[in-house]
């Protein structure tokens, strides 16, 4: 596996909004005949990046404002073409510290900054994921019983998480100043704006030329901040924890079956024409509200990006990264621990134990759904342009995993512990594994019939797969009440 750099010259980077081609040609290093590199602090920091890493559907997650007819070409270009645009353009990318600070290119020296190792730049990357995976499940289970009230006007109480997380992952798209700072060199839309308008005031005819430059600038720093461990935690590990697709089919099958729970405990018998309508309802306001989400959070990127502080590359290698690290590992060694001895068994004795079912089982098994799901991706939706079949493949198996403890917690058979444990892999594997958030991205970076043909038969088949699975135990014995509180 060949390292993927993500510091120093921007041409080598994989512009945001392609999808992967496995034609394309790897990255290569720079030669003499390369312009040269920015100029760089020697204590910044850089990632040497697994190629793998770039199959991550959040890695081709395009701003949402770009133009649609734009977005369609894009996911048919192969990563060397739009690296050797990059490379061509006369620029911003060939110049950037001349026109941040009005010095002469030949005056600036040139030093490489400090690179992670990629073994150590996938254990940062493993650790966020961790960490975040752990976050966001908690910011699930959170926002589930926050919106489970009595007279909620949405009964499906998965729709909000997925909603967030979508806005959240808009944000992270679009946003272009969390992370400007690029090893050192500020990237920001203002300095080349003002260097095109003095162009345009003096009638030099290269005010066309720097606008194109700042295009490719954009793109260029898209590129840079998706090779980012941080970047990569907040996406693929918090929004996509955050968000779960499982619990989106669930809510479905439970909307046709009659059983979805209301806050209230009431059911009223309808017929299947009612239940047809539920379903669309379940699918259609979990869908607009998850689109409207994302579009939303890239919109608030936009309007806040003159009060949105930037982190320094420094910053996260030396504080940040190593802080994910300990955090990470040590709330997934921590949750283990209160799974097997919960805080509750003593300062109430003989109770069911129920923070076990509530979370602690939840985010002991969340990391390991968040990392299947990052693999998953890394290593399959690569294979094929026009279907993430990572993507998919995590969300259909999830499902069926959802529906198998599902059914096995509705039995009347076993105990309070087996039942909290089921319950720790719905909301905290199945979770994690499954995603809204990714899904949605794909969606928005796929050509229009693509789109619906990969967002409808990854509904289609999840759901048939539930009614094979769910089906049979509701339509047969029925479900029982669980054992344990959930």
């Amino acid at each position: 596996m060949t390292p993927y750099r993500a510091a120093g010259s921007a041409r080598s980077r994989r512009p945001s909004g392609t999808t992967p081609n496995r034609d394309a040609a790897p990255s290569r290093r720079r030669s003499a005949a390369d312009p040269a590199p920015m100029a760089t602090d020697p204590s910044d920091v850089s990632y040497v990046v697994p190629d793998s890493y770039l199959s991550l559907p959040e890695v081709d997650a395009v701003p949402s404002l770009q133009d649609r007819n734009e977005l369609s070409r894009l996911d048919s270009r192969s990563v060397e073409e739009l690296a050797s645009r990059l490379r061509s353009a006369e620029g911003l990318s060939h110049r950037p510290s001349s026109l941040a600070e009005g010095q002469p290119e030949q005056a600036r020296s040139v030093q490489s900054p400090r690179a992670l190792s990629k073994p150590f730049t996938e254990f940062y990357t493993i650790s966020y994921l961790i960490l975040f995976a752990i976050l966001g499940t908690l910011a699930r289970l959170g926002l589930q019983a926050l919106t489970s009230y009595p007279g909620t006007p949405v009964s499906f109480s998965s729709v909000w998480p997925n909603f967030a997380g979508s806005l959240i992952i808009g944000f992270l798209t679009e946003d272009r100043m969390l992370f400007r700072y690029e090893s050192g060199t500020t990237l920001t839309s203002s300095q080349p704006a003002a260097q095109a308008k003095k162009d345009e005031e003096a009638g030099s005819p290269g005010s066309q030329r720097v606008a194109k430059d700042l295009a490719a600038a954009k793109t260029a720093h898209m590129a840079v901040k998706k090779t980012i461990p941080l970047y990569i935690g907040l996406a693929t590990g918090f929004c996509g924890s955050l968000t779960s697709f499982s619990s989106f089919i669930r809510d479905i099958f439970l909307a046709l079956s009659n059983d979805l729970p209301m806050p209230d405990g009431t059911t009223t018998p309808r017929n299947g024409g009612y239940s047809f309508l539920a379903l669309l309802a379940v699918t259609i306001g979990t869908v607009s509200l998850s689109f409207s989400g994302f579009h939303l959070g890239s919109h608030l990127a936009e309007a806040l990006e003159p009060v949105t502080p930037s982190l320094r590359y420094a910053l996260s290698g030396r504080v940040v990264d190593p802080l994910a690290a300990v955090l990470g590992w040590g709330s997934w060694i921590g949750a283990v621990v209160l799974s097997i001895v919960p805080p509750d068994r003593y300062s109430n004795p003989g109770a069911s134990e129920f923070w076990r079912g509530r979370a602690t089982f939840a985010i002991a098994f969340a990391p390991l759904g968040c990392l299947a799901r990052f693999y998953a991706s890394t290593h399959l939706n690569g294979r094929h342009a026009a279907f993430p079949l990572g993507t998919y493949t995590v969300n259909v198996a999830g499902t069926a995993v959802l529906g198998l403890a599902w059914d096995l917690a509705h039995v009347p058979e076993g105990g309070v512990i087996g039942c909290q444990v089921l319950q720790g892999i719905e909301d905290g594997f199945c979770g994690c594994l499954t995603t809204v958030s990714t899904w949605i991205v794909e969606l928005c970076v796929l050509r229009r019939r693509k789109a619906y043909l990969y967002g409808g038969t990854s509904v289609v088949s999840a759901l048939l797969l539930m009614i094979a699975i769910m089906g049979g135990l509701r339509w047969s014995q029925g479900f029982s009440p669980l054992l344990c509180v959930h």
